[in-house]
């Protein structure tokens, strides 16, 4: 029965579609937009012979909350095609020969279940009563919840109307909670978790203080999961070798389920580290994390034949920072951004420039001969852009760049850590400082 309401909110929508196509001009022009489909559509005392019948003669005694729910679907869609359709014809399109989007009455929409009126849940979360079609009425049915997590066990938590989610694998409720978060402010936190999002190393932060003390550090790697997605995607450049042939060419979708689970495996390990990181920030008392905003940046592949192109493809930093962001937000962190640039070029103790490894690229030089991680430095120097930036110490002489595009001659400072380093020895001689002048 729970397929079945699920299909039969999809057919409704479905017609509502076609609808909303004939009579869209005027629709959106309303200031109640629902209203104006309700009259099209559904009789009433006031409303005794509306323009379209095949609504109350094929979907009878069809819930009132459902029917504007799915009204509201469906200008959703309708809108979405004409915003489209609109930057086609004004010339925003992927490619120059593309095609213009066309309309469909297909959808894969989902029923919402309004509190009290279409679900009704015990105190303690164990069974749902769910209004369903049976075929001939609606009826009231009562389902087990055999898993859940743990946001409905929050008292500030509040649980907003869920949605009915069917498919093949089974009957799934898709609850949405609003969570209250009081964020700290940016200027008073006095320690930050900087995050540098790596290729050999996955992640690794660390705890920085105002005053540039390193409270802790760890790195954060799946070896295991990444050995099996490289695994997998091998596979595909040799069936690629048996499936091409002399043509070249390549079927859609081919080798699509060694793609989907790569995917798969990338979203996994996304979601297990987020919550490894912000578990980590939290245990330290850290009221941000720092990463780097590498949203526009392209890395360079390596030499021919090597591997490096292969993991810069499956580097997680855009997926990784997304999921660090949310589970931050919801836990009451700032997620702040920094440039990265010279992030990973200087040496976090301020003695200049970094001299990668020529065999192990993990490890780099600093100009006084020391050798050390080349991670822990980057998110040393994250962390001390925060503060930088916070602490006004971002001016033309400390810099993220080596030297400016301007033709002064004097070259600016990189922040690094070393930065916190003499900003607070500054500030200690200040204050012990006499304050009274001679008589």
């Amino acid at each position: 029965m729970v397929l079945s309401t699920t299909a039969l909110y999809r057919a409704y929508c479905r017609a509502l579609i076609g609808v909303l196509w004939v009579h869209q001009k005027e629709i959106i022009a309303a200031p109640f937009p629902v209203a104006v489909v309700e009259r099209l559509i559904h009789a009433t005392a006031r409303n005794p012979n509306p323009q379209y019948h095949y609504f109350d003669r094929h979907f009878p005694k069809f819930p009132s909350y459902l029917r504007r729910a799915a009204i509201m679907a469906a200008l959703g869609q309708a809108s979405s095609f004409s915003t489209r359709y609109d930057q086609w014809q004004g010339g925003i399109r992927k490619r120059r020969d593309a095609l213009p989007p066309r309309r469909t009455g297909e959808n894969a929409l989902n029923p919402p279940l309004y509190r009290g009126q279409c679900i009704r849940f015990d105190e303690q979360y164990q069974h749902a009563e769910i209004k369903v079609w049976s075929g001939t009425d609606w009826i009231w049915t009562t389902l087990r919840i055999a898993a859940k997590r743990h946001r409905h066990e929050a008292p500030q938590n509040k649980a907003l109307s869920p949605m009915l989610l069917a498919d093949g694998s089974g009957v799934k409720l898709a609850i949405p909670f609003e969570v209250p978060v009081q964020f700290p402010s940016r200027k008073a936190a006095q320690r930050v978790c900087g995050v540098d999002l790596g290729i050999r190393k996955t992640a690794t932060a660390s705890i920085v203080s105002a005053d540039g003390t390193v409270v802790a550090r760890q790195f954060f790697h799946r070896g295991a999961d990444i050995d099996r997605r490289d695994k997998g995607l091998v596979t595909v450049r040799s069936k690629a070798r048996l499936t091409m042939g002399k043509s070249g060419t390549l079927s859609k979708g081919f080798c699509r389920a060694v793609y989907r689970k790569a995917r798969h495996r990338n979203l996994d390990m996304a979601q297990r580290l987020s919550g490894e990181i912000v578990a980590f920030a939290q245990d330290h008392g850290a009221q941000v994390i720092v990463l780097e905003h590498l949203k526009q940046y392209r890395p360079r592949a390596g030499r021919k034949g090597s591997t490096l192109r292969q993991r810069f493809h499956g580097w997680l930093h855009s997926l990784l920072a997304r999921r660090i962001r949310e589970r931050a937000e919801e836990s009451g962190l700032l997620v702040e951004f920094v440039n990265p640039a010279g992030t990973s070029e200087h040496a976090y103790d301020g003695s200049g420039a970094v001299k990668r490894d020529a065999r192990n690229w993990s490890w780099v030089t600093f100009a006084t001969g020391k050798r050390y991680n080349a991670d822990l430095n980057a998110c040393y120097n994250i962390a001390a852009r925060f503060f930088a930036k916070m602490l006004g110490l971002t001016g033309r002489n400390a810099q993220a760049c080596v030297r400016g595009k301007s033709s002064a001659t004097q070259p600016r400072i990189p922040v690094t850590l070393s930065t916190l380093w003499r900003h607070a020895q500054a500030m200690a001689t200040e204050h012990e400082a006499p304050t009274t002048a001679p008589a």
